[in-house]
């Protein structure tokens, strides 16, 4: 079935509701590009599986653009440009903040957003620490020690980008670097932001692509989801040096 102008093949949409079985966290509707026949197309898919959706790049004309059953299961957030499907379900949160969201100013509101919300609907709760750049650097020294019993560090940065960098060598967490295109001039809307961090000093420091919120997000997710398996698997180690059941069961992958 070919697509006509305005309309849409029936081909087209190819949902991955599979994905978070595969690595332990759900697909998400990139919007831009998108039409209005598109989106509805993907809700109904979602409506019919009874499942959320999260919606990244979405703007208020394709809010408005969509059926009036749609837009009525819609948590939506013009500041970060994310909307939750489905969001009249309870999103519980699975324990307390494993990530730190550390942002030099509020002009990165947009990406911190966008960071915290993707967590959010993967039952992810995030503590933020807003407006700690280093223009004043001591108030990120005042809540540097909160910060690093976060095991997941997220630093989001626009104009030098230096902060990524300082509390990288600052903490022992995993520090995951966001550039923003915040800045004047040779900012260059955010290259300038991304080379300082990709040429940071800091050892280990891994690096978003600019005002990447929803990619930091998933990669702290991966992180995570890593170390609850880890703990599972010394869990039941545990329990298999005390149970010969449990070490059969264990050897096996059971």
């Amino acid at each position: 079935m070919k697509s006509k102008q305005g309309l849409m093949a029936s081909d087209e949409l190819r949902l991955d509701f599979a994905r978070k079985d595969r690595i332990g966290f759900e697909e998400a509707i990139l919007c831009p590009g998108k039409t209005k026949e598109h989106l509805d197309a993907i809700l109904d898919q979602a409506a019919a599986r009874d499942v959320t959706l999260l919606l990244t790049r979405m703007s208020a004309d394709q809010v408005a653009g969509l059926r009036p059953e749609h837009r009525e299961l819609l948590d939506y957030e013009p500041l970060s440009r994310t909307a939750y499907f489905g969001a009249r379900k309870v999103l519980e949160l699975a324990r307390p903040a494993r990530v730190a969201v550390v942002a030099a100013g509020t002009s990165d509101a947009f990406v911190t957003r966008e960071i915290t919300r993707t967590l959010l609907h993967a039952g992810e709760g995030s503590s933020m620490f807003v407006d700690v750049g280093l223009a004043g650097m001591w108030r990120v020294m005042e809540r540097i020690e909160t910060i690093a019993r976060h095991p997941v560090v997220i630093v989001v940065a626009g104009m030098d980008a230096a902060l990524p960098t300082v509390v990288g060598g600052l903490v022992g967490s995993v520090v995951f670097a966001v550039p923003t295109s915040n800045g004047y001039g040779v900012a260059a809307g955010g290259q300038a932001a991304l080379h300082a961090v990709l040429a940071s000093c800091s050892p280990g420091l891994a690096v978003l692509n600019i005002d990447n919120g929803y990619g930091a997000a998933c990669a702290a997710l991966r992180v995570l989801r890593a170390i609850d398996a880890a703990a599972e698997q010394a869990r039941r180690a545990t329990e298999a040096s005390a149970s010969p059941e449990a070490a059969v069961a264990l050897i096996s992958g059971e």
